[in-house]
This record gives structure tokens, sequence and C-alpha cells, in this order.
């Protein structure tokens, strides 16, 4: 009988009313508000699998995206709304990326996209870093020759 109790108690909702009197109706419409939203689905939002973004019934759409930038798409898409699953290209040399994507409307995967481009176009034009500047020098002065030694230090001369 114990374990009965405890089955029901797991599915046990909470359900509060604003009201001056509470009554049998009052209380069947509560339910009924409640369990029609209960039954609507819960879609999620952001990153997720292909699989579950197809379930969400809308037409998929797709881009080719390179696999280091690939953090700063899912913070762009994050902020407008945009739900995105990622597939890793193997096929590809470098790091690829396919992307599909899912939005209410057209114009928040087109601002997200925008400003995705525009991210990349200002990390392009920026400076080189100070690694790679070192790395370049290092190369730089392996390349160069080494300086040969004079192994006659002070010899009495004949």
């Amino acid at each position: 009988m114990i374990i009965i109790q405890e089955q029901v108690n797991d599915k046990a909702v909470a359900i509060s009313i604003k009201g001056v009197k509470l009554t049998g109706r009052v209380l069947a419409k509560a339910m009924q508000a409640f369990l029609k939203k209960a039954r609507e689905p819960t879609y999620k939002h952001g990153k997720q699998s292909i699989k579950s973004l197809s379930k969400h019934g809308a037409s998929l759409v797709d881009a080719k995206i390179d696999g280091d930038d690939i953090g700063a798409f899912k913070h762009i898409a994050r902020k407008y709304n945009v739900d995105f699953a990622i597939k890793r290209d193997a096929a590809a040399e470098e790091p690829r990326c396919i992307v599909f994507f899912k939005a209410k409307d057209s114009k928040s995967i087109e601002s997200a996209f925008n400003e995705y481009t525009k991210l990349l176009l200002k990390h392009k034009d920026r400076k080189p870093s100070m690694i790679a500047k070192l790395r370049k020098f290092k190369e730089i002065a392996r390349a160069t020759a080494a300086p040969t030694k004079n192994r006659d230090r002070g010899g009495h001369e004949l």
C-alpha cells in the first residue's frame, strides 16, 4: 500500500488560483486550463540534435561554417532565438561544420547571420597576434646562417 501512495505523490501537481470564492466550477476550469497547457508539445531551443530540430515541423535550412568560429555562431544564434543543430563535416580536409537552423521568422535568421558575418570580417581585419609574430621571427632567425666559430683564440703564430 505504501508503494502506491509514493507513486501518487510523484505525480502530484500544485495549482494556485486567485479568487474570492473557490467553487467546483472554478477548480474545474483551472484543471482544464492546466491539462490543455500540459498537452501542448514543448520544444527545445538553442543547440540541439538534427532529429529533435526536425520534430518542430518547420523546414530546415543549412549553411556551411568554418570549424574555428563555431563558438561565436552559437552565441549569436542564442541571442536571436535561432534553433540550430551542428553536424561536423568529416569529408572536408579543413574542419567544417554544417549548421541546420530554424526560427520563428526569417528576420531573426537574417539578422543573426548578418551579425556573424560582421564578426568574421572584424576578426580578419585584426592585426596578427604577438604569438604569431614571435613564431614568424623564430622562423626567420632559424633561416639565417649561424655565425661561424673561430677556434684560434690567441694561439702561437710561427
